[in-house]
Formats: C-alpha cells, sequence, structure tokens
C-alpha cells in the first residue's frame, strides 16, 4: 500500500514537472517573438522651432464707454405734443426731439410782458421826474423794483418754455425712444439715450507692477466676440492719478476709433498694450506640446538607421521644456530646445520614446500668429 503512494506521487511530480516545462518553453517562445516584434511606425507632421521678434504686450479685460453719453429727461412736467426723431437715429448738436405743451406758459407770459412794458414806462418817467425832483428817491426806487420784478418773471417764464424744448446736447447716435406724443411727462423721466459712439473709450485696470511700463501714447489693441476676428487700435490717452487701495489696481483709459459703430457703450472687450520693446523667442506650435502635471514636452524627430536592415528611418525623442508665453498658435519655448530642431506638430499624446515615424506635412494644418478662426 505505502509503495503504491509513493508511485503515485512521484508520477506527480514528474507530471508537474513536465508541465511546468512546457509552460516555461512557450513563454519563453512569447517573449522572443515580442522582443522581435516592432511597432509599426506612426504618420506624423512636423514644424522646425524657430527664432522670432515678438511685442511684448499687457493684456486685460476693458469696458467700453462713450467719450460723451447720456440720457436725455424732461427737466419739468409738461405733456408731448412733437417729437422730432426715430428710435437708432443718428442726429446733430440743436437737433430739437421733442417739444411740451407751452400754451399756458405762453399766455403767462404775454401778461408778463406787458405788466413788463407798463413797469418800463413807469420808471422811465419816475426817472424824469426825479431829474426835475418832482418825485421822491422811494417813488423811483418802488417803481425800478417793479420794472425788475416783471422783468425777471418774464425771463422764468421764457426759461421754462426753453426747457420743455429738449435738443441734442451734442452730435450722436440716439438710442430707443421711451416717451410717446400726447405722454404727460413727469420731471426727470428719461426720453431717449444719445451716445457719441466716434470715437469711444475703452476702461481697463493694470496691477500696479505694471505701472512703470505705460505711458499715454502707447497703441491699445481692442478686440472683441462681436467683431468677428477684427482687431481695432487706438491709443492711451489717460491714466488714474490714483491707485485702487483694495486691488492696487490703476485705471487706465485708452481711445479707439468707431467708425462702423460697431463698438457699443457697456460692451466688454480684450484689451492689449502694446509696449515699445520687443522679446526675441524661440517659437513652436502650440499643439506640439504634450502637457503634463509633472512636466511639459515635446517629441524630437531624429534620423537613424535600422538595426534590422541599416536602412535611414526617423524615431522620435522625448525631451522635457519650459514654457513661456503664448500668442496665437505658437508657444515660446524657455528651455529644452534650440533653434532648427524638428519636432512633432500634431498627435503627440499617441507617441512614445523612441517610435519611429513617417513624416508627412501633406495634412499639417497653417500655424498663424493672429489666427482668425470660423465661428461655428
Amino acid at each position: 500500500m505505502i509503495k503504491r503512494i509513493v508511485l503515485v506521487v512521484v508520477f506527480l511530480i514528474v507530471l508537474a514537472g513536465i508541465l511546468a516545462g512546457i509552460k516555461t518553453l512557450q513563454i519563453r517562445r512569447m517573449i522572443a517573438q515580442g522582443e522581435k516584434a516592432q511597432m509599426p511606425p506612426e504618420t506624423v507632421t512636423v514644424a522646425v522651432a524657430r527664432s522670432e521678434s515678438w511685442e511684448d504686450q499687457l493684456t486685460a479685460v476693458g469696458s467700453l464707454t462713450a467719450v460723451q453719453g447720456v440720457t436725455l429727461s424732461a427737466e419739468v412736467s409738461g405733456k408731448v405734443v412733437h417729437l422730432g426723431f426715430e428710435s437708432g437715429g443718428s442726429v446733430q448738436a440743436g437737433t430739437v426731439l421733442l417739444k411740451q405743451d407751452t400754451d399756458s406758459e405762453a399766455a403767462q407770459l404775454r401778461g408778463a410782458e406787458a405788466n413788463w412794458a407798463l413797469a418800463k414806462l413807469n420808471l422811465e418817467r419816475n426817472a424824469n421826474l426825479l431829474r426835475q425832483n418832482l418825485v421822491s428817491r422811494l417813488d423811483y426806487d418802488n417803481a425800478e423794483a417793479q420794472y425788475k420784478q416783471t422783468e425777471s418773471l418774464g425771463d422764468s417764464l421764457r426759461a421754462i418754455i426753453g426747457k420743455k424744448t429738449i435738443r441734442a446736447p451734442f452730435s450722436g447716435h440716439l438710442g430707443i425712444r421711451l416717451v410717446n406724443l400726447g405722454q404727460m411727462l413727469l420731471e426727470g423721466d428719461p426720453i431717449v439715450s444719445l451716445q457719441s459712439l466716434d470715437p469711444v473709450y475703452v476702461n481697463f485696470l493694470l496691477p500696479q507692477q505694471q505701472l512703470g511700463q505705460i505711458r499715454t501714447g502707447l497703441a491699445v489693441r481692442v478686440t472683441s466676440d462681436a467683431l468677428a476676428g477684427q482687431v481695432i487700435t487706438g491709443k492711451i490717452t489717460a491714466i488714474n492719478a490714483e491707485v485702487d487701495a483694495a486691488t492696487r489696481n490703476i485705471q487706465v483709459q485708452g481711445t479707439v476709433a468707431n467708425p462702423g459703430k460697431n463698438l457699443l457703450p457697456g460692451m466688454f472687450v480684450t484689451v492689449a498694450v502694446v509696449l515699445p520693446a520687443r522679446e526675441n523667442v524661440l517659437v513652436i506650435p502650440a499643439t506640439a506640446v504634450l502637457y503634463a502635471a509633472y512636466s511639459d514636452s515635446v517629441f524630437i524627430v531624429e534620423g537613424q538607421k535600422s538595426e534590422k536592415d541599416g536602412q535611414p528611418v526617423s524615431t522620435v525623442r522625448q525631451q522635457f521644456v519650459k514654457l513661456g508665453k503664448k500668442r496665437g498658435d505658437f508657444a515660446a519655448v524657455a528651455v529644452g530646445l534650440k533653434e532648427g530642431d524638428t519636432i512633432v506638430s500634431t498627435g503627440v499624446f499617441k507617441l512614445r520614446n523612441g517610435q519611429s515615424v513617417i513624416v508627412d506635412n501633406a495634412l499639417s494644418p497653417e500655424f498663424k500668429l493672429s489666427p482668425t478662426p470660423d465661428n461655428n
């Protein structure tokens, strides 16, 4: 019985050894095949790192305001009897926009003018009599006071009549009409917005540490999503005399031309202040960068001979870089590359270090410093 058990155990041991040997041979064969296997080359587009001279800029978010802008309102109460404008129109300075009912004031003015004429005659008569010592000085003073009172009453009525005729204080563009014919206006009721739109002011904030870099006269460039890629230029015309104690920012005002009336007060825009100094940078397409939390990198294309047949092949080497400023479709490289290095420009996320590649720039995108992508 014991002999039989020993034989069974020996048989099982031998069987396990045979199976282990077979499995070991299979694993070695798979490893050998993996070492012989090669990844197929990846088709890539390439670009060359090159030096450029970039304008140095300060960027900020700004808000547009009119050089002259006001919401016209009623100075005195009265009924609207005439409207001389339409919503959205342009007017010249002095144009009559609205008239209120002045019948009551006109009637009072006629009576006041009659009293003024009588007071004037009475004053002149008393002046002649005073020279002849026929009236007292008191009578003359009373006549003069009466004359001035009637004159003041007439001036007051004329001022009220004048205030009931609303004129454009300056040339500009009208907004939406807020009143109707026959409407009773109270003092302070809004009538219409009037804005001078060419040129316009752009107000923006810069940190106090950048105060030494700016001055009046520097060029500014204004862009907005409402301008469909258009860039409008102007210049800095004013710098505030104090820094905001809460934010440590200083307010800057630029003036930009607006002949097409595309810029409206209240719009927010992106402002770039162009500094006089230029900066020499090494630039590459921004799509060439493989962004990562630990460090950004690019893939440099290098030529070498194939170990299999000795033919020249192109491979990629991952190179870590330190990036600088970005401008349009390009990024500046501060550390890690030199001018003339050929790098993969698109599809870097699918590459690995040492992989063979085939260069084909037929489908390479066009990289621009100031791109204007279509808004689809």
